[in-house]
């Protein structure tokens, strides 16, 4: 952890870094999980031993439990693994916490936006829409917000 007003580390009481997993939220986690494979590049996990396929696994699920969760990891194991759980409610207001997917870094001006709409471009046929283009103001570059298909609020960076 890094005194971002200082930029030196941190001297508390952290002194192990720790994995985290990025948990959303929804109705259907199948499908929200496969949208964000797509999105970052990351896989589905093998599924448990002894079953073939995450859909031979699902049916041994009693009725209530089939469907309730999915995950996808990163192949090269240094992002988070996202989980995705099964939720009664729908999404009602703005996300706390969205995720930036980083296409831009290092690229500014017409280039970093050239890059972000090509993305956008990607992400619209898997379902994402586009909510906002926020163009660079001599202070901060360009991103562009949009949402999963389920509402989630996430940017292209």
């Amino acid at each position: 952890m890094v005194d971002r007003r200082e930029r030196r580390p941190y001297r508390g009481a952290v002194t192990t870094v720790r994995q985290v997993q990025i948990t959303f939220d929804c109705a259907e986690p199948e499908r929200v999980a496969r949208f964000w494979c797509e999105v970052l590049g990351y896989v589905v996990p093998e599924p448990p031993a002894g079953f073939a396929s995450w859909d031979e696994f699902s049916a041994t699920q009693p009725p209530a439990e089939r469907g309730k969760w999915f995950a996808c990891t990163d192949p090269n194991g240094e992002g988070p693994r996202l989980f995705f759980q099964r939720v009664p409610e729908g999404k009602v207001v703005k996300n706390r916490v969205h995720l930036d997917v980083r296409v831009g870094t290092g690229l500014v001006g017409a280039e970093r936006l050239a890059a972000l709409e090509a993305e956008r471009d990607r992400l619209i046929p898997l379902g994402a829409v586009q909510v906002q283009v926020l163009y660079a103001d001599g202070e901060n570059e360009s991103c562009i917000s949009m949402q999963d298909v389920e509402g989630n609020e996430f940017c292209i960076d």
